[in-house]
């Protein structure tokens, strides 16, 4: 049976709200309509109760307190205010950040401001599966270092990191550890205390949530986590985060986070044989496909593969059927080669020549039998017009007329 088309393979980007989320969610758009900082009134205390289930929901998937769980608008302010708010508030410790050259735009921007302000940021480089180790980080540290920020599963190639080893490398110095675990959280368990984690930014449009909130969880012991607040006006969400909260868009937030622990086990399961399918079909139909990223220490639903002489972009132009991604949605209007395919070691070329499938739950057999007959038909045509492809293929050049 032919799929409906279009078909969307870009869940790394953002994901559909699932409609069980979304029937949660909708009473706080009529009836529940009130200011959760409203203690006067019921308007207000049905808000807030709502407001403080999704909180617990949050708190219990990260195995934290929920008074560690700050509500934003999202993973890019959770780590501005994570990466701005902890080194501003340490400064007299230190001026030392460590982070990776592969991480997403909205921990990199802030450490580039961190560095306008004084700050020194010692960018590693990931190994060639995208991944960056315990001893790499340990090597980092000063006596000067207050705050490491490393992602939980990179955003494009999936590779996920040790966060596990590192929290505790961390620990054993006295270093602040950051995580943006935007692209695992709900997929991958974190427990922040079993991993030594003090500050983690997660978000709920990538898990079948609303666009437009986020959160932050602060180690509230142990150490106590100190931020300087980046929004101010009321003193909100224990004075780290000033603003009339999201009622609906939080009430989402808890909803995605427990129908995804609940499915988590089978849905990852089914995930990661869809992206296989995917991988094998077109090693089965396309010569010369090759994986960027880890081969197994990676997101169930990611396949970021190179197509060598074949340019990603009139790729994508041709399978406008199919959305998918050449890189971080955040930076598909350029037109340089992905930072993290650099960091890996990709030439320029091959860069430009990958795709990010982005598989997820609302994803079929039949799409991804359709993908792959696509692309068998399309790769092909467009290594034909190459004349790079001719030359390895052995075929003489042709000349430009």
């Amino acid at each position: 049976m032919a799929p409906k088309l279009p078909i969307f393979l870009d869940n790394h980007s953002t994901t559909p709200v699932d409609p069980q989320v979304l029937e949660a969610m909708l009473p706080y758009f009529g009836a529940v309509f009130g200011n959760a900082a409203s203690r006067s009134h019921v308007f207000g205390w049905k808000a807030e109760a709502a407001v403080t289930e999704a909180r617990e929901t949050l708190a219990g998937a990260l195995g934290a307190a929920p008074k560690e769980v700050v509500f934003t608008s999202g993973a890019t302010e959770s780590n501005n205010l994570a990466l701005l708010g902890a080194a501003r508030a340490y400064r007299r410790k230190g001026n030392h950040v460590v982070t990776s050259v592969a991480e997403h735009n909205a921990v990199l921007d802030p450490c580039r401001q961190l560095e306008r302000e004084g700050f020194e940021v010692s960018y590693l480089l990931p190994d060639r599966t995208g991944m960056t180790s315990a001893a790499a980080v340990e090597a980092a540290l000063t006596d000067r270092t207050v705050l490491v920020s490393l992602m939980a599963a990179n955003n494009e190639i999936g590779t996920l990191n040790p966060i596990g080893e590192i929290g505790r490398v961390c620990k054993l110095r006295g270093v602040l550890f950051h995580t943006d675990a935007s692209q695992s959280f709900g997929k991958v368990p974190i427990d922040v205390n079993a991993m030594a984690l003090d500050l983690v930014s997660i978000t709920a449009h990538k898990l079948y949530g609303p666009k437009g909130a986020g959160a932050l969880y602060v180690r509230s012991a142990n150490p106590r986590v100190k931020l300087l607040p980046l929004l101010h006006g009321g003193g909100h969400e224990m004075g780290l985060r000033s603003g009339t909260l999201n009622v609906p868009g939080i009430v989402g937030f808890g909803a995605a986070v427990r129908l995804a622990l609940r499915q988590r086990e089978a849905e990852q399961k089914r995930v990661a044989g869809l992206r296989d399918r995917l991988h094998r079909g077109l090693n089965e139909r396309l010569e010369g496909v090759t994986l960027n990223g880890h081969p197994t220490e990676r997101l169930a639903g990611n396949l970021n593969v190179a197509f060598p002489y074949v340019e990603s972009e009139p790729l994508m132009m041709d399978l406008k059927e199919v959305a998918v991604s050449s890189g971080s949605a955040c930076t598909s209007a350029s037109l340089e080669p992905s930072h993290v395919l650099r960091s890996i070691g990709l030439s320029d070329e091959l860069a430009h020549s990958s795709i990010r499938f982005g598989i997820g739950r609302f994803n079929t057999e039949e799409e991804i039998d359709y993908t792959l007959e696509r692309l068998a038909e399309l790769v092909p045509k467009l290594r034909a017009r190459s004349p790079a492809w001719q030359v390895a293929q052995g075929a003489p050049k042709i000349a430009a007329s």
